[in-house]
């Protein structure tokens, strides 16, 4: 489990165009990443 201040591990996804987008694209760059408890689930 992350940790505040942990590094994320690399990972892709795909963006609202579907195409693929690495956290390595953002290499130098600030970047924000927001989870957040899945729609209708308790948390």
């Amino acid at each position: 489990m992350l940790k505040v201040g942990d590094k994320a591990p690399a990972f892709s996804l795909q963006d609202e165009n579907g195409d693929i987008v690495n956290l390595s694209d953002f290499e130098g760059q600030k970047v924000l990443l927001w989870f957040y408890p899945k729609a209708s689930t308790p948390g």
